[in-house]
């Protein structure tokens, strides 16, 4: 048996997953339809390729902390990793289509989710590359290594992304912070008897935007003009 080959037929989220997974479509295929492959121990190693779009000014902007301006892109604009997933594909005859499950995060302190937040439309290039173990035969089994170089590419609208996460996060986002920061929060939340964390943080930035605070007075030293000024003053 030589080689199987992989293609990538597209990407949707998972309606039914506890968590937002996406669901790549794969379709493998066996050189000889006459052999039997009993099962396939798969490795995939996703990719973000940004080089492969264009971006609209506001993305551009929002993708500074990441690739730096726009101005160095040509040197910058270097692949992302995005997911790194195992499957077991069940044995086939010829040609068989599995789904591959992604999990996902929406951390923004996670490169991938500051890409994908910083999108608004179009598609998002990905590259998969595949290793792993093929076991196939007929009367027994013959073992051999997915190659290296077995890749295949996939073009996931960015609406994909933006659904699953609105259905698992309506309206909202994550915000990581250390356990020190969380413990003060919850403390001044506590303190003031806020229902939620939002009506926490609109407390904070209502504050925030208040009054300026008086300028602090200029120390006085012993000795000083002003300070003698001060002392004899009636």
């Amino acid at each position: 048996m030589t080689e199987l080959s992989f293609v990538c037929t597209g990407v949707r989220a998972d309606p039914y997953a506890a968590a937002p997974t996406l669901l790549f479509r794969l379709r493998l295929t066996a050189p000889d339809p006459a052999v039997r492959v009993h099962a396939v121990a798969l490795r995939c190693q996703i990719r973000i390729e940004p080089a492969r779009r264009g971006y609209a000014p506001d993305e551009a902007e929002a993708l500074a902390d990441l690739f730096g301006d726009r101005s160095r892109w040509s040197s910058s604009l270097h692949p992302l990793q995005f997911a790194q997933v195992s499957l077991v594909v069940p044995g086939f005859t010829g040609e068989c289509e599995v789904d591959l499950p992604v999990p996902c995060s929406y951390d923004l302190d996670v490169a991938a989710g500051r890409y994908f937040h910083a999108l608004r439309d179009g598609e998002v290039p990905l590259l998969l590359l595949f290793s792993g173990t093929v076991f196939a035969g007929a009367g027994g089994f013959q073992v051999q290594p997915v190659p290296w170089h077995k890749e295949a590419s996939v073009r996931m609208p960015v609406t994909v992304w933006q659904e699953m996460t609105e259905a698992h996060f309506p309206g909202c986002g994550w915000l990581r912070l250390p356990r020190e920061t969380l413990d003060a929060l919850l403390a001044y939340r506590s303190r003031h008897a806020l229902p939620s964390w939002q009506a926490t943080v609109e407390a904070l930035l209502a504050g925030a935007d208040g009054p300026e605070p008086p300028a602090p007075r200029a120390r006085l030293f012993p000795g000083s003009a002003r300070h003698a000024t001060e002392r004899t003053a009636p």
